[in-house]
């Protein structure tokens, strides 16, 4: 292989909150810095998320203009519209192949986020059907309606705060459902197993009432003893029946979707025979959750672990976002699904520690890296948008093995 000449001292992939964020740290300590992004414009999943976040409304799309402003007075190049197929290091460069050719610099940072994890279900083929996301999409980023009605299918952490964007965005929703039990619905097809859940996230509900006693209900471990005397047509949680113990059977319709056929279920997930009923609708939206988008820290080599508390499988990498391959780093939804302020003070750490690797704060660098760190723990601490209770010990664990595995011999 001929030898490539340098285009930057850091080549960061993705162009969402954390690659943006660790973008303007390094090219802020003299790094010269390029940002590759397959979507036609930088910004990532921001450009369609907005949410309450203590009393204001974080709105994903202008932070991406902020960030993305000063990247520009920074000068930081950021080039959209290129996919990148291959990582490959040689002679102390790591060589980046993209879609427009091929790309080099001594670091990498990966900030690839993360995919939605597909359900399948009967009648997911007709048009009509689509990812949460996607409906996410539709309506927060190109402004048009998926539907004039609409249900979603999973309740999950990305389900639930999709549905508030969509409600606030005026889109109808006949409600939240399970879906059907069987081999990829998993537990997430199971009553008890989805209000555990719920009652995580009982700080975003809109009553007092709701959440304190989801409060209450979590700390007594009642999860099994609440999904009982649920009530089997739901409650209304931002004006959507969320109907815990109603699953959804088949989707209906010719050429597009027409309707949606639920049933009750058991504690089990198992149908009740005669609860079957059809529920008019011309969209539905599939919330499966989301994994890490990591295939790329593969082909680098890089090792993983499978962390279902983050997401599954995920690069392994140290709390100062380095993986064992020298000169590659990850940040962001790459390293386990959390929030967008995750995703940013982990973006900015993952620019202190690549700024410290490469002299560029003297001999300061410790502390501005350990200042990082101290940040990502503050945000996540305090982020309204929680994607698993367990997060913050899960994260220890494998800073612990890291520790254990590169920093004391083994």
């Amino acid at each position: 292989m001929s030898r490539q000449s340098q285009n930057s001292d850091l080549m960061i992939v993705g162009a969402g909150p954390a690659g943006l964020s660790a973008a303007i740290v390094a090219s802020g300590n003299g790094l010269k810095v390029t940002v590759i992004d397959e979507f036609l414009e930088p910004g990532g999943r921001m450009l369609g998320q907005f949410h309450e976040e203590h009393g204001r409304w974080w709105v994903g799309k202008r932070i991406a203009e902020q960030l993305i402003e000063t990247c520009g007075k920074q000068g930081v190049s950021i080039r959209c519209g290129l996919s990148v197929y291959g990582l490959l290091k040689s002679d102390g460069l790591w060589e980046v192949s993209t879609s427009e050719g091929r790309l080099s610099a001594p670091r990498v940072l990966l900030a690839t986020g993360a995919a939605e994890v597909p359900v399948p279900a009967d009648g997911w083929t007709l048009p009509g059907v689509m990812s949460i996301g996607a409906a996410q999409v539709m309506s927060n980023v190109h402004y048009v309606k998926p539907g004039n009605r609409g249900l979603i299918i999973g309740m999950n952490v990305l389900g639930m705060a999709i549905a508030r964007e969509l409600s606030v965005s005026g889109v109808s929703l006949a409600g939240i459902v399970l879906p059907p039990a069987g081999t990829f619905a998993g537990s997430s097809a199971l009553p008890k197993e989805c209000l555990r859940l719920l009652m995580g996230l009982s700080h975003l509900a809109p009553s007092p009432v709701l959440r304190l006693g989801g409060r209450v209900a979590g700390a007594l471990g009642m999860a099994g003893l609440v999904s009982k005397f649920f009530p089997r047509r739901g409650i209304k949680l931002w004006d959507i029946p969320l109907m815990l113990r109603t699953a959804a059977i088949r989707i209906n319709g010719t050429d597009r979707v027409e309707s949606v056929t639920l049933a009750d279920v058991n504690g089990a997930g198992e149908i009740l025979p005669g609860s079957e009923r059809e529920v008019p609708v011309d969209f539905v939206a599939l919330a499966g959750g989301l994994y890490p988008l990591a295939e790329l820290a593969a082909v680098a080599g890089c090792p993983f672990l499978y962390t279902p508390e983050l997401g599954g499988h995920l690069p392994f990498h140290s709390e100062r976002m380095q993986t064992p391959v020298e000169g590659l780093f990850v940040a962001g939804n790459i390293t386990g699904v959390e929030s967008a302020l995750v995703a940013m003070a982990q973006g900015r750490l993952a620019g202190a520690s690549i700024s410290h690797e490469a002299g560029a704060y003297g001999v300061d660098g410790e502390r501005h890296v350990a200042d990082a760190v101290e940040e990502v723990h503050r945000v996540r601490s305090s982020a309204l948008i929680q994607f698993h209770p367990d997060i913050p010990e899960v994260r220890k664990k494998i800073y612990q093995l890291w520790q254990a595995t590169y920093q004391a011999g083994g």
